[in-house]
């Protein structure tokens, strides 16, 4: 699903929520694409940022948290063009953050971040002399695991166990790696978290405890926003995900919590959104809501 969009010669992005762990995008700029990576729809630290055509369309660079030295820079004479739309891509997995050229393969600015920081939301703007036209395209990631949801764009609950990613799953979060919307059964309940590949388990948050479990569902195969909400609140578009032991529907939610954004469930009735983190069941009266497009 693609955003087009226009930026004014003012170095204040425009933040957008990220469906996946990419971003394949085409700007037509003389000079000074700028591309942020970011937890919440704000610039603030820890983030990133990569710079297209800077330094009057010669040189290229990924800086982090808005400081210099710059982490990575290449030479990029004429990268950008008033005249015509560029295409590009930008990939983020686990810290290393790379961009290239649309139709080529290798990336022409790469970085691994030894502390890799959340991911949940991207900007863009444009500045020093250059305004900018833009067509934004979050795509979704290739996992190649069996299960694969039908073509399409209708949000399906894939089975699946041990930290299996099927294709088309939904990112939620980032801890450290790329977090995935899933649900699982717990006590009669069931109850959306979030997919942790690397510990082979979906957490759910349940009785003031994060529960590990092996055997659960990913969402998978459809295009989602997530709407920042309080209090208890619901969007009228929200995706049902679950429902508790006494039957009251849940939705999937998430909320930033020491430099994550973790996945969990929003119960109505008890006016916050419950994130499974460092064993405890945590309550967030801010957060924001899972809505398919």
């Amino acid at each position: 699903m693609s955003i087009e969009l226009e930026t004014p010669d003012k170095l204040e992005y425009q933040f957008h929520p990220v469906t996946s762990g990419s971003l394949n995008f085409k700007i037509k700029a003389p000079n000074d694409a700028h591309v942020a990576l970011t937890a919440g729809p704000e610039e603030a630290d820890p983030m990133y940022e990569v710079f297209i055509g800077g330094w009057g369309n010669t040189k290229s660079v990924i800086r982090r948290d808005r400081t210099k030295p710059d982490k990575a820079e290449a030479e990029t004479p004429d990268i950008l063009s008033g005249d015509e739309f560029r295409g590009f891509w930008l990939r983020w997995n686990g810290g290393l953050i790379e961009v290239g050229k649309e139709g080529e393969a290798a990336p022409f600015l790469s970085w691994q971040d030894p502390e890799p920081a959340p991911v949940g939301h991207y900007g863009v703007c444009t500045g020093w002399g250059a305004s900018g036209a833009w067509v934004l395209d979050a795509g979704a990631p290739g996992f190649s695991v069996p299960s694969a949801p039908p073509a399409g764009s209708t949000p399906t609950w894939v089975d699946a166990r041990a930290g299996e990613v099927p294709p088309e799953a939904v990112p939620g979060g980032f801890d450290g790696e790329q977090l995935y919307v899933g649900r699982a059964q717990h006590e009669g309940a069931l109850i959306p978290g979030k997919v942790v590949p690397s510990h082979g388990v979906c957490y759910v948050a349940w009785g003031g405890a994060e529960h590990g479990k092996e055997e659960y569902q990913v969402l998978c195969g459809c295009d989602v926003t997530w709407v920042p909400t309080a209090g208890g609140e619901i969007p009228s578009n929200a995706l049902p995900s679950g429902e508790t032991e006494d039957g009251e529907p849940l939705f999937t939610g998430r909320a930033q919590h020491e430099g994550t954004v973790t996945v969990g469930k929003v119960q109505a009735s008890h006016n916050v959104c419950y994130i499974p983190y460092g064993g405890q069941e945590l309550g967030y009266p801010d957060y924001e809501v899972l809505v398919p497009k």
